[in-house]
């Protein structure tokens, strides 16, 4: 397992450095991050080309990428172009906040859909399970953006016509607050609602389905010959098998839920991850968002990676050679 684990590290570093290139490609065509600078009148042309050679804008983009490489390693994920400060203390700070909402919506997510999935599988054709099929397709089908949006109306029209405040529909926290803290609750709660409802959509589908695989196999049966009982059948050989594909799905969503903490927080006004992605973006601020784009790349890798794991712990068939 160990040799597994530091063979799969070792492959990640070249797949991270040409995917790194190629997005700081993109990114970097996009736009001159020293714009905005020129266009004030407060700073002259000489002023913007000591900026420009100060910072490397001035060289083709594979020179840029190798300073970007050496700021990232020696200075935590570099400096900002825009305002000369390290990236590395804001970071940290809104990834604690989108490890707050993204870590939330996936345990209600993975803890509500596998029971719904496992529930529709066992009571197949029931109307539990046409219900079940019904809502999770129109959970397929709404936008993130869009439920975001009708949770903030629905809860804003609750307070102003009940006078009682559930959820605070924008900001993390009320001034003065703990850092976590029934206030900190209370303005999650919309944007965890708004991720748990599309995942567990997705996860009980994927679950139902392979329940109803593995549930008809012929080990499955020869267990209820032998007399065993049918919840240690369900729980014992369906459910464990039928997590395998799960695992996989759950590895597969990391970058969907990334993306969509992008449109949540942003709706909400979440000081998070998504939020400071979109803002340094549209400031062409382009090392923030490379920063954001490296992380996302790395915890997308260890994801995976975490899956491999997992399937040999559910089924000791899989050996991880």
């Amino acid at each position: 397992m160990l040799a597994f684990v530091i063979r799969r590290v070792l492959y990640a570093i070249p797949v991270l450095l040409v995917t790194s290139f190629l997005i700081f490609t993109a990114v970097s065509l996009s736009g001159n991050p020293a714009a905005r600078i020129r266009q004030s009148p407060r700073f002259s042309e000489q002023t913007y080309q000591l900026l420009r050679h100060k910072y490397g804008l001035d060289k083709p983009i594979p020179v840029r990428y190798g300073y970007w490489v050496k700021d990232v390693t020696t200075n935590k994920l570099g400096v900002s172009l825009a305002t000369g400060q390290p990236i590395w203390p804001d970071i940290k700070r809104v990834m604690g906040h989108t490890a707050q909402l993204i870590l939330t919506s996936e345990v209600i997510a993975l803890f509500v859909g596998i029971i719904i999935g496992v529930y529709s599988a066992v009571r197949q054709y029931s109307i539990f399970d046409y219900t079940a099929t019904t809502l999770s397709f129109l959970g397929f089908a709404l936008p993130t953006f869009w439920l975001a949006l009708l949770l903030q109306i629905l809860f804003v029209n609750i307070y102003l016509k009940w006078h009682v405040r559930i959820f605070y529909t924008s900001g993390l926290n009320n001034p003065g607050k703990g850092a976590f803290s029934l206030d900190r609750i209370q303005h999650l709660g919309l944007p965890v609602a708004t991720l748990a409802i599309i995942t567990i959509a997705l996860y009980s589908r994927f679950m139902r389905a392979s329940m109803l695989e593995v549930i008809n196999s012929d080990y499955v049966r020869t267990a209820r010959a032998k007399g065993v009982a049918e919840w240690r059948v369900i729980t014992r050989h369906v459910v464990r098998n039928a997590l395998i594909p799960l695992v996989t799905v759950i590895a597969l969503n990391v970058s969907g839920l990334l993306g969509g903490a992008i449109i949540t927080e942003t709706v909400f006004g979440l000081d998070g991850m998504g939020f400071y992605f979109n803002s340094k973006l549209a400031q062409l601020d382009l090392y923030p968002v490379m920063a954001w784009l490296l992380l996302s790349g790395v915890i997308i890798i260890l994801a995976n990676l975490l899956a491999d794991i997992v399937y040999g712990y559910l089924d000791p068939r899989i050996r991880l050679q």
